[in-house]
């Protein structure tokens, strides 16, 4: 049975620092605001649909490190290159985001012309924004 990815949720430790900075980043990657109240905002390219909302603070506790058991990080794809570049330089750059691994740059030793640069948002998910060419083969 085919499946595509339909949504996915991210659970954030301050909605007042976190979802200002998600709404920056979708409507800066061209997502599609589909729910903003009480505390939740969700985003849509069309085909897959990304929920985030602040931790209960019931469930609050040692902080969030990507190797643990749970979301290591979110990848979005972009058409060109320069596309990478321009999101590090608009994005990025004016909000003092340091990029993680001397990125942007190439990481050959996932595929060929992979081309990628990774951050963190204030919970320390990390996010990637790529460009890698695809075979037409």
């Amino acid at each position: 049975m085919p499946a595509k990815l339909y949504h996915l949720q991210v659970n954030v430790g301050s909605a007042r620092v976190a979802l200002p900075f998600y709404r920056d980043l979708f409507g800066h990657l061209e997502w599609r605001p589909i729910h903003d109240e009480g505390g939740v905002v969700a985003f849509s390219d069309g085909g897959v649909n990304i929920w985030i909302m602040a931790t209960e603070a019931r469930f609050t506790g040692r902080g969030f490190h990507r190797k643990r058991t749970g979301l290591n990080h979110l990848a979005f794809l972009v058409d060109r290159r320069e596309d990478v570049d321009r999101f590090r330089e608009h994005f990025m750059a004016p909000r003092g985001i340091a990029p993680l691994y001397g990125t942007p740059r190439e990481f050959p030793e996932y595929v060929p012309g992979y081309y990628a640069v990774f951050f963190e948002d204030a919970d320390r998910i990390k996010l990637e924004v790529v460009h890698r060419p695809f075979r037409t083969e």
